[in-house]
């Protein structure tokens, strides 16, 4: 006889849940974070004379997001990167 306690599913499902959204509220966090860090790097780079979205870099970070995640990652990206600089 097995000592070990078994989990039913339903408490499976509602566990990994609860954790799901404990993930989503760090992700969601660590998204506003970005764009807070996004704002300081569009002021100041626009306070310097610069433009407000720089394209190479808006591609490297494409780039990172696909190579990480496939295909999903771009539309992932352009998303992010939406939120963090406005539409272009």
């Amino acid at each position: 006889m097995s000592t070990a306690a078994t989990t039913s599913p339903e408490q499976t499902i509602a566990d990994a849940r609860e954790r799901i959204d404990a993930l989503d509220d760090r992700i969601i966090g660590l998204i506003q974070e970005r764009m807070a860090v996004s704002t300081v790097v569009q002021q100041t780079r626009i306070a310097s004379g610069g433009r407000r979205v720089n394209l190479s870099r808006e591609m490297e970070i494409l780039g990172r997001y696909r190579e990480a995640l496939g295909k999903p990652g771009t539309s992932l990206a352009m998303t992010l990167l939406e939120l963090c600089r406005g539409r272009i």
